[in-house]
């Protein structure tokens, strides 16, 4: 058993002084408040880890690379495809370590990896042909994160159209070959877990969605959903109805379900996913990045909808800036401060569940011992009173950081890959050379 003194920390019913954490192996076995100081001292605010629960590891190596000439999303798309290109396992794996890293030093314990970079380029198989899925899981493990592998099915380039060159590596034969190839793979470690997910109502043909619902049995299913407006004008002129409409008449709505983005929906939309019991994945830094627009977050907690969060593409990679964008993106599409409150947005940045981590997401005891510890003296932090800190602290802050009981981040650095930053120089470097 391990004893941890922790000057604040942030509990269920909201910040607390002088809170004592008894951590037996990897759970929380009790939580006292008021206590004097004993056992190891954190100094600053404790949190319950931060989820992010939609990645895409290989976009990291576009951050700061696709601004040129303004650009749109489908042009920042066809760069991410050039990439896409130049990765094989080995440095899919190395990449992948040291952005993990980058998560783990910004707050994050868990990440929910939406994976569909399956096959060699060209579509080839690999003679083993979950290699690129295994990279990602011991590139989590080594670098201390919890992950979700959500195994993707993208078997279309568009409505009724092909995959092109770019994508063809992305795809399976149909949605029997996706699902036998995903069920081959087997999570190694006990901090990794599998997951699926829908690419999107343009990549997977509607006759198709059943049969990856039916293959996931209970997992979390994850779908790229109304990211662009583009999307809901060819799935109508399609199919002559939403994608979320679309969605829910296939059964690929439901409690197991995290719809990405929900960007634009429809009073209607919001309802079926509100019915249904789908989560909402919000990923507001990416989203301003590719200027897709403002989710109705607001509107999706009214109507019961659970909001959790990701950092997707990692224009930005700080789990304090993702969760507080979702009410300062409020605040300006409703010209109003307060939208959201501040313990909706701790559930929305601590949502593990939704990736299929219900034991983590809070200082309580039987909880995972997930602890992000954060400076309240640093020059972005000084004078705020503690429970204001997730509006004023960042990535910069985190001290330690805590999964599963071991201690991945201490004194700001990491403790199993010691200079990520220059991991992120090299790897980045060497795909774009």
């Amino acid at each position: 058993m391990s004893m941890y003194w922790c000057e604040y920390a942030w509990l269920p019913d909201g910040v607390a002084e002088g809170v004592r954490i008894e951590v037996v192996g990897d759970r929380i076995a009790s939580v006292e408040r008021d206590l004097p100081r004993a056992g190891t001292i954190l100094n600053g605010l404790t949190f319950p880890g931060f989820a992010n629960t939609h990645s895409h590891a290989f976009h990291r190596a576009l951050r700061g690379r696709t601004h040129h000439e303004r650009g749109t999303f489908w042009s920042w798309r066809e760069r991410m495809y050039e990439l896409a290109e130049r990765l094989d396992p080995d440095s899919y794996y190395r990449l992948a370590r040291a952005v993990y890293a980058e998560m783990v030093l910004a707050g994050y314990t868990s990440v929910g990896e939406f994976h569909y970079l399956h096959h060699a380029p060209g579509g080839a198989g690999y003679d083993e042909p979950n290699v690129m899925g295994q990279a990602l899981a011991a590139a989590a493990t080594d670098a201390g994160i919890r992950l979700t592998l959500l195994d993707t099915c993208y078997l279309t380039g568009g409505f009724g159209q092909p995959l092109s060159r770019h994508q063809s590596r992305f795809g399976d034969a149909d949605a029997a070959a996706w699902a036998e190839r995903a069920r081959a793979f087997t999570p190694a470690g006990e901090q990794v877990r599998l997951g699926a997910a829908v690419h999107s109502v343009r990549a997977v043909p509607a006759e198709q969605l059943p049969t990856v619902v039916e293959a996931t049995g209970g997992l979390p299913l994850h779908v790229h959903l109304s990211e662009q407006r583009g999307e809901n004008v060819d799935c109508l002129a399609q199919h002559g109805r939403t994608p979320t409409t679309l969605l829910s008449e296939c059964g690929v709505l439901g409690p197991h379900t995290v719809a990405v983005h929900a960007t634009h929906l429809t009073s209607t939309d919001i309802g079926a996913l509100s019915r249904t019991g789908t989560k909402v994945c919000f990923c507001p830094t990416t989203e301003r990045d590719l200027g897709d627009g403002i989710g109705p977050a607001r509107a999706l907690l009214d109507a019961g909808v659970g909001l959790c969060l990701g950092s997707d593409s990692h224009a930005v990679v700080d789990a304090f800036e993702e969760t507080r964008a979702l009410e300062l993106n409020e605040r300006l599409a409703g010209e109003e401060r307060g939208r959201i409150e501040v313990g909706e947005l701790m559930a929305a940045g601590t949502r593990h569940d939704a990736i299929g981590w219900s034991e983590v997401g809070e200082l309580a005891p039987g909880a995972g011992a997930d602890l992000v510890t954060v400076d309240l003296d640093s020059v972005r932090t000084a004078g705020t009173e503690p429970g204001g800190a997730l509006y004023a602290a960042s990535a910069a802050d985190v001290r330690e950081v805590m999964v599963a009981g071991r201690w991945v981040v201490q004194d700001r650095g990491h403790r199993l890959l010691p200079h990520p930053a220059a991991a992120l120089a090299r790897e980045i470097g060497q795909l774009w050379e």
